[in-house]
């Protein structure tokens, strides 16, 4: 979702919970349409001030046929919560290999069109179709709330009135203007539209009409315009051309934390004359100043970021985000895992102990879905069967002894 510069950051990672990869669903009962008077009287109060700045009452009648209070909406805003995701468990959910996998596939299929746009806003096509993948999984789950009720109700709710007045304003106005129908006028809950998850008011500063065909759309199948638009906004957002948005690193023995954070810029050449590589063992590439980013501690993988790697971050103002954009940017271009070791996690395990924790659960008939590695509520939810059944503690925590225990049978 279009971050910091463009949109206030609405859910800490993205178009959805994970960027656009968990996306609720319009039949979720909240997620429909409910009666309250009080959003009611918000919309005849609003009509006169939309038709003061140029909407039409055709307009607005269209728009909000249909639509209605969503609680559900209401209820997400009320409890967004900052992803406490570590760096590793965030790049093996936006950059699993089965993501990378489709993903390389998407942008072969989408090569042609995406180095067109490269030719007309400089943004590589895999930095295009990372974006892509982390905001829609390319292009599958757009959301399919409608947008009018999603913003009108948050403008209603008053925690941030003016903003989403601001949006249902911009909604309106691309309706007027014909580049969509109220039917096809979906999004998230709160309200990011199309293939890259674009608010309102930034598509309507931002959306492009990549074939002239008179339209800006972004909610079909056919992904060029969303597309388009995502290069436009970085390329307006100062898109250095040609240039890297970063690349991992290795940092020598001893090398001082206080050096690490975007607070820190120096040139590629003063940062390896105090011990910094490329991590592929090649030299440092050339993207101007750059600044170290090290999100798992001074043992795991480092990142040297350049201008680029802040552009990314106008999309979405979270270091993690940007470094998943330009990590999965590199997976998608051919690039393997980062090379260096992230370390344990707090409770002593590696990603490669918590998937096999998580195979030998689903052998022991305990679901845990797909073993990636990553410890969410299924997960915690099998350990505490497997706890119950075995006699011991429930607390539904990961371990070593339980590992252990798992192994022996």
């Amino acid at each position: 979702m279009i971050g910091t510069g463009a949109v206030a950051v609405l859910t800490g990672c993205g178009g959805g919970a994970v960027t656009g990869l968990s996306q609720p669903s319009a039949a979720d009962p909240a997620l429909q349409p409910q009666p309250n008077p009080g959003w009611d009287a918000w919309v005849a109060a609003f009509r006169p001030r939309a038709q003061a700045q140029g909407i039409s009452a055709a307009t607005l009648d269209a728009a909000f046929r249909g639509t209605g209070f969503l609680p559900g909406v209401v209820e997400r805003d009320r409890n967004q919560t900052e992803s406490n995701r570590s760096l590793e468990d965030y790049f093996a959910i936006v950059a699993s290999e089965a993501k990378v996998s489709t993903g390389r596939g998407k942008l072969r299929e989408t090569m042609g069109l995406l180095q067109e746009i490269e030719g007309r806003y400089g943004v590589p096509p895999q930095v295009t179709a990372a974006i892509w993948g982390m905001e829609s999984n390319y292009g599958t789950r757009r959301g399919d709330i409608p947008v009018v009720s999603a913003v009108s109700t948050l403008a209603y709710e008053g925690r941030r009135g003016a903003f989403f007045e601001a949006q249902l304003m911009a909604a309106l106005r691309l309706l007027q203007r014909g580049d969509t129908v109220p039917s096809r006028l979906t999004g998230s809950w709160a309200g990011a539209m199309g293939h890259t998850q674009f608010i309102p008011t930034t598509y309507q500063e931002y959306a492009i009409d990549f074939r002239g065909d008179g339209r800006r759309d972004i909610w079909s199948e056919d992904p060029t315009d969303g597309l388009a638009s995502t290069a436009n906004y970085l390329s307006r957002s100062g898109w250095q051309r040609g240039r890297p948005w970063g690349t991992e690193v290795r940092l020598p023995s001893g090398f001082s934390a206080g050096l690490t954070g975007r607070g820190t810029r120096k040139s590629p050449g003063e940062w390896a004359a105090l011990g910094v590589t490329a991590a592929n063992g090649g030299r440092l590439p050339e993207g101007g100043a750059g600044s170290i980013l090290a999100l798992a501690g001074m043992e795991g993988p480092a990142f040297l970021v350049f201008q680029n790697f802040n552009v990314i971050l106008r999309y979405n103002n979270a270091e993690k985000y940007g470094l998943g954009v330009g990590y999965l940017s590199d997976r998608l271009a051919g690039a393997g895992p980062v090379s260096s070791s992230f370390p344990p996690d707090r409770y002593g395990l590696t990603i490669d102990d918590r998937k096999e924790m998580q195979e030998r659960l689903n052998r022991a008939g305990f679901d845990v879905g797909t073993p990636d590695g990553v410890l969410g509520k299924k997960t915690e939810a099998a350990i505490a069967a497997y706890q119950g059944r075995t006699g011991l503690p429930v607390t539904g925590e990961p371990s070593r002894e339980l590992l252990l225990r798992l192994r022996r049978g």
